[in-house]
């Protein structure tokens, strides 16, 4: 029943030639490449979040130097890039995928780049890389309404069952953003833990519906990256991202008070 801290990485794009929308959360193929070549040497063990969740909700020990490797949105770089470093290390992987953005038949058009088909999507499955619900079109989901809230969710959820015949049991909080109302959504659309953003390492003590993950960008340098491996100088790693991160939150607080304001009018 330990509190042991451990790093959560949160990947978006593993692309060589990113587009301007998602440039600053991309990582170089090669700059992948070495980043899991590192955890191999250091001797951590990654798991899925359905099993580092499970162990924490069991008691059972954890693995020695647990980390989790997590992808965000469902990019073709996933698969064309980051698959194969994976399969050669033998690490399980966690892909939070945004069902609306992925290309084929539920394609809304919202991808931000070339996204994952859902053929590669079952390759990562079948690959050890669980998949999770990450929203059907990657809304703000604290400003959503609680039906616009409960179809964002459903339809995530019903998509990925009917694609890979097994409902999703973890889900990552589109941008990073909950709210109590919002995880209690996830929770009773079936959901068994859920990843936010945070930039801290992981702890039992947050609960299964709130753990933090740390962000890996295109700027993390191999020095940086073992840092956030070893937990070391975290927060001062994220500083100026706290700050832009309060501001934000009270520009979205003013928002929604707007909104209800409104609402409330007619």
């Amino acid at each position: 029943m330990s509190d042991v801290p451990v790093p959560i990485l949160m990947y978006h794009s593993v692309a060589t030639a990113p587009n301007d929308a998602t440039r600053a959360l991309s990582v170089a193929p090669e700059a992948f490449a070495e980043q899991m070549a590192l955890i191999s040497d250091l001797g951590l063990t990654p798991v899925t979040t359905a099993g580092l969740a499970t162990r924490w909700r069991t008691g059972r020990p954890l693995p020695a130097r647990p980390v989790l490797i997590t992808f965000d949105d469902g990019y073709e770089g996933v698969h064309r890039h980051a698959l194969p470093v994976l399969a050669k290390h033998g690490f399980p992987a966690t892909l939070f995928v945004s069902t609306g953005w992925i290309r084929g038949t539920y394609d809304t058009g919202g991808g931000l780049d070339t996204m994952l088909d859902w053929t590669q999507v079952r390759e990562l499955a079948a690959a050890d890389v669980e998949i999770g619900g990450h929203s059907h079109t990657h809304p703000q989901l604290d400003q959503l309404d609680d039906g616009a809230l409960r179809a964002e969710l459903t339809r995530c959820t019903e998509i990925v069952a009917d694609e890979l015949g097994a409902r999703p049991v973890s889900f990552a909080y589109p941008y990073g953003y909950s709210s109590r109302r919002v995880r209690e959504a996830v929770r009773a659309d079936g959901y068994a833990q859920a990843l936010a953003v945070g930039n801290a390492l992981a702890r039992r003590r947050q609960g299964p519906y709130a753990l933090h993950r740390v962000t890996v960008r295109r700027t993390t340098d191999a020095e940086e990256f073992e840092r956030l491996l070893n937990g070391r100088a975290v927060a001062r790693t994220f500083v100026r991202d706290r700050a832009l991160t309060k501001g934000y939150a009270l520009v979205r607080r003013a928002r929604q008070v707007r909104r209800k304001a409104m609402c409330s009018r007619v």
